[in-house]
């Protein structure tokens, strides 16, 4: 049986991961395959599908319901995705930095919050949260810090992935 904390953690990184995947489909749509970058973006969507799939099938083997949110999240994450790439390259790896820097963050603390309770899930957490800072030290060094108004870009991808976890919870 899955506790309501497990419940909404599966819930909530199963949407963040969907989403991933949908900014990252937006930003090639725009960027195409031979963009500075498209290349390593390509790879990362690949992994994010990985992780997705991954809290899929924990969704279907322990019965929690997916976030209502998720037709909202497909539609947002794949707007934010062309959005920034249509910026350029750099605004494209700032969405990156920002949105890993805010997972990163929130997966930690996931794992403080679970402790010992569920180790299947906490391992599931933390290797993918190594990933995703993979992901944001990856932008970073392709120049994410150089997009147009970065400290506002970031600031505002952060809040905008806070507020999306924090309904994806429970919605």
């Amino acid at each position: 049986m899955t506790s309501s904390k497990a419940a909404r953690m599966i819930r909530v990184d199963q949407a963040g991961e969907f989403g991933a995947t949908r900014i990252y489909a937006g930003q090639l749509a725009v960027m195409g395959a031979r963009a500075p970058h498209s290349t390593e973006i390509a790879g990362m969507a690949e992994q994010e599908a990985e992780h997705q799939a991954r809290f899929d099938a924990m969704l279907a083997e322990r019965g929690v319901r997916p976030t209502l949110l998720q037709p909202v999240w497909s539609v947002a994450g794949y707007a934010l995705g062309a959005a920034t790439a249509l910026i350029g390259p750099e605004a494209a790896m700032a969405c990156t930095a920002a949105i890993e820097t805010e997972i990163d963050r929130h997966y930690t603390e996931q794992i403080e919050d679970l402790g010992d309770e569920d180790p299947e899930l906490g391992g599931v957490i933390s290797k993918f949260r190594d990933e995703e800072r993979e992901h944001r030290d990856a932008a970073l060094a392709a120049g994410a810090e150089k997009a147009p108004g970065y400290p506002i870009l970031f600031n505002a991808i952060r809040l905008g992935c806070r507020v999306a976890i924090k309904l994806s919870e429970r919605i």
